[in-house]
Protein backbone atom coordinates (compact mmCIF):
# COMPACT_ATOMS: atom_id res chain seq x y z
CA UNK A 1 0.00 0.00 0.00
CA UNK A 2 1.28 3.54 -0.75
CA UNK A 3 2.60 5.28 1.99
CA UNK A 4 5.01 7.74 3.69
CA UNK A 5 7.80 6.63 6.07
CA UNK A 6 7.59 8.31 9.64
CA UNK A 7 11.08 9.29 9.15
CA UNK A 8 10.73 11.26 6.11
CA UNK A 9 7.90 12.96 7.81
CA UNK A 10 10.02 14.14 10.55
CA UNK A 11 12.56 15.13 8.79
CA UNK A 12 11.52 17.21 5.86
CA UNK A 13 9.44 19.95 6.45
CA UNK A 14 8.14 19.58 3.08
CA UNK A 15 5.28 17.94 3.95
CA UNK A 16 3.75 20.37 6.11
CA UNK A 17 0.57 21.22 5.40
CA UNK A 18 -0.09 18.09 2.75
CA UNK A 19 -2.03 15.14 3.19
CA UNK A 20 0.01 12.16 3.81
CA UNK A 21 -0.49 8.54 4.68
CA UNK A 22 1.14 6.38 7.25
CA UNK A 23 1.70 3.11 8.53
CA UNK A 24 2.78 2.03 11.70
CA UNK A 25 2.33 0.07 14.98
CA UNK A 26 1.00 2.05 18.11
CA UNK A 27 3.73 2.45 20.85
CA UNK A 28 1.32 4.66 23.10
CA UNK A 29 -1.97 6.35 23.48
CA UNK A 30 -3.81 8.65 25.37
CA UNK A 31 -7.80 9.59 25.18
CA UNK A 32 -10.05 12.21 27.25
CA UNK A 33 -13.16 13.93 26.58
CA UNK A 34 -12.21 15.81 22.94
CA UNK A 35 -8.95 14.93 21.22
CA UNK A 36 -7.13 11.27 21.85
CA UNK A 37 -3.12 11.32 21.21
CA UNK A 38 -1.50 7.70 19.27
CA UNK A 39 2.39 7.92 19.48
CA UNK A 40 3.03 5.82 15.86
CA UNK A 41 6.18 3.90 14.83
CA UNK A 42 6.76 2.40 11.55
CA UNK A 43 10.60 1.23 12.03
CA UNK A 44 11.92 3.85 10.41
CA UNK A 45 13.14 6.46 13.17
CA UNK A 46 13.52 5.59 17.04
CA UNK A 47 11.28 8.86 16.83
CA UNK A 48 7.53 8.23 16.76
CA UNK A 49 4.98 10.25 15.03
CA UNK A 50 2.15 11.89 16.98
CA UNK A 51 -1.23 11.37 15.76
CA UNK A 52 -3.87 13.77 16.78
CA UNK A 53 -7.87 13.08 16.80
CA UNK A 54 -10.05 15.76 16.75
CA UNK A 55 -13.42 14.16 18.40
CA UNK A 56 -15.21 17.40 17.49
CA UNK A 57 -14.33 16.90 13.84
CA UNK A 58 -16.94 13.72 13.56
CA UNK A 59 -14.24 11.42 12.31
CA UNK A 60 -15.36 7.63 13.02
CA UNK A 61 -12.45 5.08 14.60
CA UNK A 62 -12.95 2.01 16.14
CA UNK A 63 -11.60 3.02 19.62
CA UNK A 64 -9.26 -0.49 19.65
CA UNK A 65 -6.79 1.70 17.42
CA UNK A 66 -5.78 3.46 20.69
CA UNK A 67 -4.68 -0.30 21.88
CA UNK A 68 -0.65 -0.66 22.17
CA UNK A 69 0.79 -2.79 19.55
CA UNK A 70 -2.07 -2.77 17.06
CA UNK A 71 -1.12 -1.71 13.25
CA UNK A 72 -2.72 1.23 11.44
CA UNK A 73 -3.16 3.32 8.51
CA UNK A 74 -3.32 6.89 8.97
CA UNK A 75 -4.28 9.51 6.86
CA UNK A 76 -4.71 12.97 7.51
CA UNK A 77 -2.26 16.38 7.38
CA UNK A 78 1.00 16.73 8.28
CA UNK A 79 1.32 20.15 10.78
CA UNK A 80 4.14 21.36 13.14
CA UNK A 81 4.22 20.31 16.58
CA UNK A 82 5.40 22.16 19.60
CA UNK A 83 7.26 19.31 20.94
CA UNK A 84 8.12 17.36 17.52
CA UNK A 85 8.99 18.69 14.01
CA UNK A 86 5.02 17.37 12.91
CA UNK A 87 2.55 15.28 14.16
CA UNK A 88 -0.48 14.52 11.94
CA UNK A 89 -4.31 15.71 12.32
CA UNK A 90 -5.82 12.79 11.53
CA UNK A 91 -8.95 12.22 9.32
CA UNK A 92 -9.11 8.67 8.52
CA UNK A 93 -7.86 5.69 10.35
CA UNK A 94 -7.95 2.08 9.44
CA UNK A 95 -6.93 -0.90 11.94
CA UNK A 96 -4.56 -3.39 9.61
CA UNK A 97 -4.19 -5.68 12.39
CA UNK A 98 -5.50 -5.91 15.76
CA UNK A 99 -3.74 -6.60 19.29
CA UNK A 100 -4.58 -8.50 22.00
CA UNK A 101 -4.82 -7.00 25.46
CA UNK A 102 -2.20 -9.91 26.97
CA UNK A 103 0.06 -7.80 24.67
CA UNK A 104 3.20 -8.48 26.25
CA UNK A 105 5.32 -4.78 25.90
CA UNK A 106 3.76 -2.57 27.71
CA UNK A 107 4.72 1.57 27.61
CA UNK A 108 7.61 0.80 30.54
CA UNK A 109 10.85 -0.02 29.76
CA UNK A 110 11.53 -3.62 29.91
CA UNK A 111 14.67 -5.60 30.91
CA UNK A 112 17.39 -7.28 28.37
CA UNK A 113 16.58 -10.41 30.25
CA UNK A 114 12.81 -10.36 29.45
CA UNK A 115 13.70 -8.98 26.38
CA UNK A 116 15.18 -12.24 25.89
CA UNK A 117 12.21 -14.34 26.04
CA UNK A 118 10.06 -12.16 23.26
CA UNK A 119 12.83 -12.46 20.31
CA UNK A 120 9.69 -12.28 17.81
CA UNK A 121 8.44 -8.88 19.31
CA UNK A 122 11.60 -6.83 20.76
CA UNK A 123 12.56 -5.62 17.75
CA UNK A 124 9.53 -3.06 18.72
CA UNK A 125 11.10 -1.87 21.40
CA UNK A 126 13.31 1.38 21.41
CA UNK A 127 16.44 -0.75 22.05
CA UNK A 128 16.18 -3.39 19.40
CA UNK A 129 15.02 -0.47 17.05
CA UNK A 130 18.23 1.71 17.98
CA UNK A 131 20.74 -2.01 18.25
CA UNK A 132 19.08 -3.12 14.72
CA UNK A 133 19.62 0.75 12.99
CA UNK A 134 23.00 1.00 14.10
CA UNK A 135 24.17 -2.68 13.33
CA UNK A 136 22.86 -1.72 9.77
CA UNK A 137 24.65 1.70 9.41
CA UNK A 138 27.88 0.02 10.26
CA UNK A 139 27.79 -2.70 8.01
CA UNK A 140 26.92 -0.25 5.29
CA UNK A 141 29.82 1.84 6.74
CA UNK A 142 32.36 -1.23 6.26
CA UNK A 143 31.05 -1.85 3.08
CA UNK A 144 31.74 1.13 1.39
CA UNK A 145 35.32 1.80 3.89
CA UNK A 146 36.43 -1.48 1.16
CA UNK A 147 34.70 -0.86 -1.91
CA UNK A 148 35.59 2.45 -2.17
CA UNK A 149 39.09 1.41 -2.01
CA UNK A 150 39.16 -1.11 -4.91
CA UNK A 151 38.61 -4.18 -2.07
CA UNK A 152 36.72 -7.16 -3.35
CA UNK A 153 33.98 -8.44 -1.57
CA UNK A 154 34.72 -11.94 -1.06
CA UNK A 155 32.01 -14.78 0.14
CA UNK A 156 33.75 -17.85 2.30
CA UNK A 157 31.97 -20.87 3.27
CA UNK A 158 30.31 -20.97 6.57
CA UNK A 159 30.81 -24.80 6.36
CA UNK A 160 34.47 -26.33 6.04
CA UNK A 161 36.79 -28.72 7.44
CA UNK A 162 39.35 -26.26 7.93
CA UNK A 163 40.16 -24.56 11.70
CA UNK A 164 42.13 -21.67 10.86
CA UNK A 165 42.68 -20.38 14.03
CA UNK A 166 44.07 -24.10 14.85
CA UNK A 167 42.31 -24.06 17.97
CA UNK A 168 39.66 -27.22 17.40
CA UNK A 169 36.89 -24.57 18.74
CA UNK A 170 34.55 -25.69 15.75
CA UNK A 171 30.69 -26.24 16.38
CA UNK A 172 30.55 -29.78 14.80
CA UNK A 173 28.19 -29.53 11.29
CA UNK A 174 26.29 -33.65 11.29
CA UNK A 175 23.39 -34.68 9.85
CA UNK A 176 23.40 -38.67 12.34
CA UNK A 177 23.86 -38.91 16.09
CA UNK A 178 27.07 -40.60 17.40
CA UNK A 179 26.66 -44.40 17.88
CA UNK A 180 28.22 -47.69 19.52
CA UNK A 181 28.03 -49.13 15.94
CA UNK A 182 30.80 -47.16 14.88
CA UNK A 183 34.56 -48.61 15.62
CA UNK A 184 36.04 -45.21 15.88
CA UNK A 185 35.47 -41.11 14.54
CA UNK A 186 36.25 -41.76 11.52
CA UNK A 187 34.19 -44.28 10.12
CA UNK A 188 31.36 -41.88 11.95
CA UNK A 189 32.46 -39.02 9.38
CA UNK A 190 32.63 -41.55 6.66
CA UNK A 191 28.87 -42.33 7.18
CA UNK A 192 28.04 -38.54 7.72
CA UNK A 193 26.89 -35.82 4.81
CA UNK A 194 29.79 -35.00 3.14
CA UNK A 195 31.76 -38.24 4.27
CA UNK A 196 34.51 -36.31 6.54
CA UNK A 197 34.50 -33.81 9.44
CA UNK A 198 32.57 -30.66 8.63
CA UNK A 199 31.97 -27.81 11.03
CA UNK A 200 30.93 -23.86 11.26
CA UNK A 201 33.83 -21.91 9.92
CA UNK A 202 35.56 -19.83 12.70
CA UNK A 203 36.83 -17.31 9.88
CA UNK A 204 37.48 -17.00 6.48
CA UNK A 205 40.98 -16.50 6.65
CA UNK A 206 41.99 -18.95 4.82
CA UNK A 207 40.08 -18.06 1.63
CA UNK A 208 40.35 -14.74 2.00
CA UNK A 209 44.60 -15.07 1.33
CA UNK A 210 43.92 -17.09 -1.74
CA UNK A 211 41.49 -14.43 -2.96
CA UNK A 212 44.20 -11.84 -2.50
CA UNK A 213 46.67 -13.39 -4.09
CA UNK A 214 44.52 -13.24 -7.29
CA UNK A 215 42.56 -10.26 -6.44
CA UNK A 216 44.90 -8.14 -4.89
CA UNK A 217 42.86 -6.22 -2.18
CA UNK A 218 39.59 -8.19 -0.76
CA UNK A 219 37.49 -8.36 2.59
CA UNK A 220 35.27 -10.66 3.60
CA UNK A 221 32.65 -9.63 6.26
CA UNK A 222 29.99 -12.61 7.56
CA UNK A 223 29.23 -14.72 10.46
CA UNK A 224 31.95 -16.66 12.35
CA UNK A 225 31.45 -19.47 15.07
CA UNK A 226 33.35 -20.35 17.97
CA UNK A 227 32.40 -23.20 20.48
CA UNK A 228 34.33 -21.45 23.11
CA UNK A 229 32.26 -22.23 26.21
CA UNK A 230 33.62 -18.83 27.84
CA UNK A 231 31.15 -17.20 29.57
CA UNK A 232 32.24 -13.36 29.11
CA UNK A 233 30.90 -10.04 27.93
CA UNK A 234 33.69 -10.50 25.01
CA UNK A 235 32.99 -14.17 23.66
CA UNK A 236 30.33 -14.84 21.53
CA UNK A 237 29.67 -18.23 19.97
CA UNK A 238 28.51 -16.28 16.58
CA UNK A 239 29.65 -13.23 15.37
CA UNK A 240 29.91 -11.09 12.42
CA UNK A 241 33.75 -10.36 11.37
CA UNK A 242 35.47 -8.28 9.37
CA UNK A 243 38.67 -9.71 7.27
CA UNK A 244 40.33 -7.97 5.03
CA UNK A 245 43.21 -9.47 3.06
CA UNK A 246 45.56 -7.35 1.02
CA UNK A 247 48.54 -8.40 -0.78
CA UNK A 248 51.55 -6.64 -0.88
CA UNK A 249 51.29 -5.01 2.46
CA UNK A 250 53.78 -4.89 4.78
CA UNK A 251 52.59 -4.48 8.86
CA UNK A 252 52.76 -0.82 8.54
CA UNK A 253 50.16 -0.75 5.78
CA UNK A 254 47.92 -2.92 8.10
CA UNK A 255 48.20 -0.72 11.10
CA UNK A 256 47.27 2.19 8.78
CA UNK A 257 44.29 0.90 6.95
CA UNK A 258 42.93 -0.30 10.22
CA UNK A 259 43.37 2.94 12.29
CA UNK A 260 41.84 4.50 9.17
CA UNK A 261 38.93 1.94 8.76
CA UNK A 262 37.86 2.35 12.17
CA UNK A 263 37.66 5.88 12.31
CA UNK A 264 35.95 5.83 8.89
CA UNK A 265 32.96 3.74 10.52
CA UNK A 266 32.75 5.25 13.82
CA UNK A 267 32.43 9.04 12.36
CA UNK A 268 29.92 7.87 10.13
CA UNK A 269 28.13 6.30 12.97
CA UNK A 270 27.75 9.14 14.86
CA UNK A 271 26.85 11.47 12.03
CA UNK A 272 24.36 9.61 10.79
CA UNK A 273 22.71 7.63 14.17
CA UNK A 274 22.60 10.84 16.58
CA UNK A 275 19.33 9.72 17.53
CA UNK A 276 20.40 5.65 18.50
CA UNK A 277 23.49 6.93 20.11
CA UNK A 278 21.98 9.40 22.04
CA UNK A 279 19.58 6.31 23.50
CA UNK A 280 22.57 4.61 23.94
CA UNK A 281 24.25 7.36 26.13
CA UNK A 282 21.10 8.25 28.08
CA UNK A 283 20.09 4.61 29.09
CA UNK A 284 22.90 2.36 28.68
CA UNK A 285 26.38 3.57 28.74
CA UNK A 286 26.57 7.39 29.89
CA UNK A 287 29.63 8.98 27.86
CA UNK A 288 29.52 6.51 25.15
CA UNK A 289 29.47 9.32 22.59
CA UNK A 290 32.02 11.62 23.86
CA UNK A 291 34.38 8.81 24.20
CA UNK A 292 33.94 7.57 20.87
CA UNK A 293 34.49 11.08 20.09
CA UNK A 294 37.35 10.97 21.89
CA UNK A 295 38.58 7.92 20.76
CA UNK A 296 38.66 9.28 16.97
CA UNK A 297 40.34 12.90 18.05
CA UNK A 298 43.76 11.53 18.21
CA UNK A 299 46.46 9.24 16.74
CA UNK A 300 46.55 5.82 17.53
CA UNK A 301 49.30 4.77 19.69
CA UNK A 302 52.03 1.93 18.50
CA UNK A 303 54.41 0.00 21.23
CA UNK A 304 56.27 -3.23 21.04
CA UNK A 305 55.12 -6.62 22.49
CA UNK A 306 58.08 -6.48 24.48
CA UNK A 307 58.07 -2.76 25.08
CA UNK A 308 54.95 -3.07 26.66
CA UNK A 309 55.98 -5.71 29.05
CA UNK A 310 58.36 -3.88 30.33
CA UNK A 311 55.63 -0.86 30.82
CA UNK A 312 53.70 -3.45 32.90
CA UNK A 313 56.41 -4.95 34.94
CA UNK A 314 57.48 -1.64 36.13
CA UNK A 315 53.79 -0.05 37.22
CA UNK A 316 53.45 -1.25 40.40
CA UNK A 317 50.38 -2.51 39.49
CA UNK A 318 49.20 -5.91 41.47
CA UNK A 319 47.55 -7.88 38.30
CA UNK A 320 45.54 -10.88 38.57
CA UNK A 321 47.96 -12.31 35.81
CA UNK A 322 51.28 -12.11 36.56
CA UNK A 323 53.28 -10.45 33.81
CA UNK A 324 56.89 -12.15 31.91
CA UNK A 325 57.76 -12.04 28.56
CA UNK A 326 56.55 -14.77 26.49
CA UNK A 327 52.43 -14.72 28.46
CA UNK A 328 49.68 -13.69 25.95
CA UNK A 329 48.16 -10.09 27.48
CA UNK A 330 44.93 -10.88 29.26
CA UNK A 331 42.03 -7.71 29.40
CA UNK A 332 43.37 -6.28 32.46
CA UNK A 333 46.81 -6.10 30.97
CA UNK A 334 45.48 -4.61 27.75
CA UNK A 335 43.38 -1.34 29.27
CA UNK A 336 45.94 -0.83 31.86
CA UNK A 337 48.19 -0.13 28.57
CA UNK A 338 45.61 1.84 26.74
CA UNK A 339 43.84 3.79 29.63
CA UNK A 340 46.84 4.53 31.91
CA UNK A 341 50.21 4.18 29.88
CA UNK A 342 49.03 5.64 26.02
CA UNK A 343 45.32 7.07 27.33
CA UNK A 344 44.30 6.27 23.96
CA UNK A 345 43.58 3.78 21.42
CA UNK A 346 47.02 1.75 20.91
CA UNK A 347 48.27 -0.85 18.31
CA UNK A 348 50.71 -3.55 20.13
CA UNK A 349 53.14 -5.28 17.55
CA UNK A 350 55.40 -8.09 17.53
CA UNK A 351 54.13 -10.73 19.85
CA UNK A 352 56.50 -13.64 20.12
CA UNK A 353 55.69 -16.57 17.83
CA UNK A 354 54.96 -19.14 20.66
CA UNK A 355 51.11 -16.96 21.41
CA UNK A 356 50.48 -16.41 17.51
CA UNK A 357 48.96 -18.25 14.71
CA UNK A 358 51.33 -20.46 12.46
CA UNK A 359 50.71 -18.43 9.19
CA UNK A 360 51.89 -15.23 10.61
CA UNK A 361 55.41 -13.65 9.09
CA UNK A 362 58.54 -14.41 11.33
CA UNK A 363 60.77 -11.30 12.11
CA UNK A 364 64.31 -11.58 11.69
CA UNK A 365 64.77 -12.21 14.83
CA UNK A 366 63.38 -15.18 15.18
CA UNK A 367 61.44 -14.67 18.08
CA UNK A 368 58.88 -12.49 17.41
CA UNK A 369 56.12 -12.39 14.62
CA UNK A 370 54.55 -9.20 12.50
CA UNK A 371 51.47 -9.32 14.28
CA UNK A 372 49.52 -6.56 15.90
CA UNK A 373 46.15 -5.73 17.98
CA UNK A 374 44.68 -2.91 18.88
CA UNK A 375 43.95 -2.10 22.00
CA UNK A 376 40.62 0.43 23.08
CA UNK A 377 40.48 2.52 26.33
CA UNK A 378 37.25 0.67 28.15
CA UNK A 379 37.30 -2.30 26.06
CA UNK A 380 40.58 -4.34 25.56
CA UNK A 381 41.62 -6.09 22.14
CA UNK A 382 39.20 -5.10 19.11
CA UNK A 383 41.29 -6.38 16.36
CA UNK A 384 43.83 -8.47 15.56
CA UNK A 385 45.97 -8.78 12.20
CA UNK A 386 49.23 -9.47 11.15
CA UNK A 387 51.56 -9.64 7.72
Amino acid sequence: MKHTDIKEILNNGEYIGKKVTVCGWVRTARDSKNVAFIELNDGTSLKHLQIVIDKASGMEYDPNALRLGTSLKVTGTAVEARQAAAEINAESIEILGECPLEYPLQKKRHTLEFLRTMPHLRGRTNTFNAVLRVRSVLAESIHKYFQDRNYVYVNTPLITGSDCEGAGEMFQVTTIGYSDKYKNSDEYYADDFFGKRAGLSVSGQLEGEMAAMALGKIYTFGPSFRAENSNTPKHLAEFWHVEPEVAFAELPDVIAMAEDMLKHVIRNLLDTCPDEMQFFDDHFEKGIIARLEELISHDFGVVSYTEAIRLLEESGEDFVYPVSWGCDLQTEHERYIAEKVFKKAVFVTDYPKEIKSFYMKQNPDGKTVAAVDLLVPGVGEIFGGSE
